[in-house]
């Protein structure tokens, strides 16, 4: 097997198993995306995966399967986006499909719905540590600019601006200091 093979594979097993058994919605896949393709494999660097979070984040749709797109096409083209998004999307139209089947029965089941509700404290407890993760990382890297951007974020989410409007006031700070640096690079 050729070694693009074996990456594509790897590429479909992985975001197979993580779409699976990964419960709570795109933010805590994405910090699974991160221990499998950047603390397991090692094929994307650190830096590298909280830029493509944030592309997938910033992009329309389901943040499960934009994380997989870009992931998926860092690691392998094309080929590697449409694997990863056939191995992210399996799992959960399966599981929709099996549940519409049975709607009325796990509608009205205690055991169902108890199951349900313990899930999403745990999903809390997961987002916390993505969160924890991901501002980690900005700090450490030690730029007061990105610690700066990073808190104004968080305090304009908590004032309740709209996240369009603040994602879209980070691109145009991160598209400004790229300019900035260029410039300051051929100068």
């Amino acid at each position: 097997m050729t070694d693009k093979r074996k990456i594509l594979w790897k590429v479909f097993l992985s975001t197979l198993y993580l779409s699976a058994f990964t419960f709570g919605g795109g933010y805590v896949i994405v910090t699974l995306m991160k221990r499998k393709f950047v603390d397991e494999y090692h094929w994307i660097e650190e830096d590298e995966m909280l830029d493509l979070t944030a592309i997938a984040q910033s992009a329309p749709g389901a943040v499960a399967v934009n994380g997989a797109i870009v992931v998926g096409y860092k690691l392998a083209g094309l080929a590697g986006a449409l694997t990863a998004i056939i191995g992210t999307v399996i799992p959960p139209f399966v599981i929709i499909s099996v549940i519409s089947a049975f709607y009325t029965a796990f509608r009205d089941n205690f055991i169902v719905s108890q199951v349900l509700e313990g899930m999403q404290a745990g999903v809390g407890a997961v987002i916390a540590v993505v969160v924890y993760e991901m501002g980690a990382g900005i700090v450490h890297g030690r730029s007061p600019a990105s610690i700066g951007i990073m808190a104004g974020a968080f305090a304009a989410a908590c004032l309740g601006v709209n996240v369009v409007c603040i994602i879209l006031v980070c691109i145009v700070i991160g598209v400004a200091r790229t300019l900035y640096r260029e410039r300051g690079k051929t100068n």
